[in-house]
């Protein structure tokens, strides 16, 4: 699949996992700006975002796709709920999708989780 680039100024949430920088935002399909859309991606260079799956599985025990979306999606709001990581909240941002991954049902306010790596601009 090849990578799909994303440029945008929204709330980004930084937190470790398992030896990784994972930044988690949100954007909308539409003009209702719902957030239906997650996007948890790798900020450490060379990354592609893959890592993420591979812990899903791994760490998750899930061997379907939509559990493992649903466990990286788990991870990524945990961090944002508890707020003992890197919140900004008007980030310049540029990710490099390389998975898009439709949901079989809403979860955790999302339709969608995109995953790849993030390029976090003017901090």
């Amino acid at each position: 699949m090849p990578l799909t680039e994303l440029k945008a100024t929204s709330r980004v949430t930084v937190f470790p996992l398992e030896g990784l920088s994972v930044a988690y935002t949100t954007q909308s399909s539409d003009e209702r700006r719902l957030g239906d859309i997650g996007l948890v991606t790798v900020v450490d260079a060379g990354s592609d975002g893959e890592e993420l799956w591979r812990l899903a599985y791994d760490l998750g025990g899930h061997q379907q796709r939509p559990a493992q979306a649903r466990w990286i999606l788990t991870q990524a709001s945990r961090a944002r709920v508890v707020k003992a990581h890197t919140d900004l909240p008007y980030a310049k941002w540029a990710a490099h999708i390389k998975r898009r991954f439709d949901l079989d049902a809403l979860f955790a306010n999302h339709d969608v989780l995109m995953t790849g790596r993030i390029v976090l601009l003017d901090l």
